[in-house]
């Protein structure tokens, strides 16, 4: 009786731990959609960036940089939250993308003080 007993406790243990892991892994803005979208391509050059999180955002620490295929910065506009959600994050453009491949680093701090970040990628086509 007392193995099962044992045996039971840690298993009442392991689940209690997983739990509070998956609690911190969920409190974080995490990207849930953006555009232009991860991997697409598009035919006309983006003026703007929309990026959609899971948390609202606390707009002060959170933000995005674009980078062209060889590395260069891309000049962006101040970031902002859509009027409409504070999970939504909009980053102008400050110049036409010419043809090619641009990567998004974006950074993130959840109103919870949680922080996150991550990148994709986007092509635009030539014209």
């Amino acid at each position: 009786m007392s193995v099962i007993s044992s045996a039971c406790k840690t298993a009442a243990i392991a689940a209690l731990l997983s739990f509070s892991m998956a609690e911190s892994v969920f409190a974080h803005a995490h990207l849930k959609a953006e555009v232009p979208a991860h991997d697409t391509v598009v035919a006309a050059a983006p003026t703007s960036l929309r990026l959609e999180f899971s948390e609202a955002l606390e707009l002060a620490f959170s933000g995005a940089a674009v980078s062209d295929a060889g590395g260069k910065s891309v000049a962006t506009g101040a970031a902002t939250l859509a009027p409409d959600s504070n999970m939504v994050l909009l980053v102008p453009l400050g110049s036409r993308l010419a043809a090619g491949v641009y990567t998004v680093t974006w950074h993130a701090l959840s109103r919870d003080g949680h922080k996150s970040k991550g990148s994709y990628s986007f092509t635009v086509r030539p014209g």
